[in-house]
């Protein structure tokens, strides 16, 4: 079952915003992880967002996952402050790893790292 318009703009909405919390308001709790809000998925309801994310320049991906899973309430506290006039409730943040980023390079460092001779002019 697809997005109603209603998900998809809220979804937007918090992309945008969460984007700005990761970059502003907790970027202390990152140690100069870049975060990436890759895409969001809403619950019919509006009360229950999935968070994919992708960390740039994260020696432990997953460490930075679990340091956003226990402060989510602050995560949460600083989304409600941007957000809070324009919405009736704050969502339940579920935060994912997003590994398609980390794998799409490093498929492209094994192709890249491969020693294909050139093809023959005869062939």
């Amino acid at each position: 079952m697809s997005e109603s318009k209603r998900q998809q703009k809220f979804a937007r909405l918090l992309q945008k915003e969460l984007s700005e919390v990761f970059q502003r308001d907790i970027k202390h709790l990152l140690k100069n992880t870049f975060v990436t809000v890759t895409s969001i998925r809403m619950s019919p309801d509006l009360s229950v967002a999935k968070v994919d994310l992708s960390f740039m320049l994260a020696p432990n991906p997953q460490q930075i996952l679990e340091t956003l899973n226990e402060h989510k309430s602050e995560v949460r506290g600083a989304l409600g402050r941007r957000i809070g006039k324009d919405v009736r409730h704050i969502p339940e943040l579920i935060f994912y790893l997003n590994e398609g980023a980390d794998y799409a390079s490093r498929m492209d460092r094994i192709i890249n790292d491969l020693n294909i001779p050139p093809a023959d002019e005869e062939e």
